[in-house]
């Protein structure tokens, strides 16, 4: 017997492109934890520089930043969430919530095949 989920993935997009999803929301969850974007690439096992670039297109295509960036210093620079940030992911995480759980219901659809 083969084994079945339904999978559903949120994405948001503008102007026909991608421009928020599960890898922005779980990097913007570490820069809460870490405090650097280059500590949260590291947890993620991404590049600094793919980091760097999903911040920068988060802050330069929205209508206010989500992340708030200060250079250098002995201990190098840290970032943190704005409130719009902050805000931005939390209802995202609700409407992903929300999708997971319909995904679940709609399991029962897949004893037929």
């Amino acid at each position: 017997m083969s084994q079945k989920k339904l999978r559903i993935r949120c994405w948001i997009e503008l102007d026909d492109s991608k421009f928020f999803g599960p890898g922005r929301a779980e990097l913007l969850e570490l820069i809460v934890v870490h405090g650097s974007v280059s500590k949260a690439s590291k947890a993620m096992g991404m590049s600094y520089k793919k980091a760097w670039e999903m911040v920068n297109d988060l802050n330069n295509r929205s209508p206010e930043a989500f992340v708030v960036l200060q250079k250098g210093g002995q201990k190098g620079g840290s970032a943190m969430l704005t409130d719009f940030g902050r805000m931005f992911l939390k209802k995202y995480r609700e409407l992903d919530e929300k999708i997971k759980s319909i995904a679940t219901e709609g399991e029962h659809l897949l004893d037929r095949l």
